[in-house]
């Protein structure tokens, strides 16, 4: 899904209402809304990301397996529809967590992050879910090998996860 149209939508609004005030107050909006591009583009993600998220709960609660997620690739947004039951093709190493879902901020460099991106969705995952399985599986296969034995990289890793 493409934002830029509801950008622009909102940029033509702010200088329309400013149009009446005179020449300098439509510039002074036009600038105004150049600046807000990425704030609203921010806000309309979250938006989204929100909705997706309530969409999914209501998923649960009728009983469906499935999830909504929000897929952001540059400027680009995605909402997908996974079913998790088809989407899991081997059991978690582990039990899932019951805990609350906890959100956090994750910083990668963009090749590593395309790698990610490629492979999740080889898998049929979505980034998040990718993730939450490549962590959880270190986690515990980190505590069951031991100290001195490495990670298992070559493992593929599906799943899913909730934000």
């Amino acid at each position: 899904m493409d934002l830029t149209p509801y950008i622009e939508s909102l940029r033509r609004s702010l200088t329309a209402a400013a149009a009446p005030a005179g020449e300098d107050a439509a510039r002074t909006a036009e600038l105004l809304s150049e600046a807000l591009d990425a704030g609203a583009r921010l806000a309309l993600m979250e938006a989204l990301s929100e909705a997706a998220a309530e969409i999914t709960a209501g998923l649960d609660q009728a009983g469906s397996s499935a999830s909504v997620d929000l897929r952001v690739r540059g400027k680009e947004v995605d909402l997908r529809v996974t079913d998790v039951e088809a989407a899991e093709t081997t059991p978690p190493p582990a039990p899932p967590v019951e805990d609350d879902v906890a959100r956090i901020t994750l910083r990668l460099p963009e090749s590593l992050k395309e790698k990610v991106e490629h492979t999740a969705s080889a898998d049929g995952t979505s980034v998040n879910a990718w993730l939450v399985r490549a962590i959880n599986n270190a986690v515990h296969t980190s505590r069951s090998a031991g100290p001195t034995s490495g990670a298992r990289y070559s493992q593929r890793i599906t799943g899913y996860a909730r934000a």
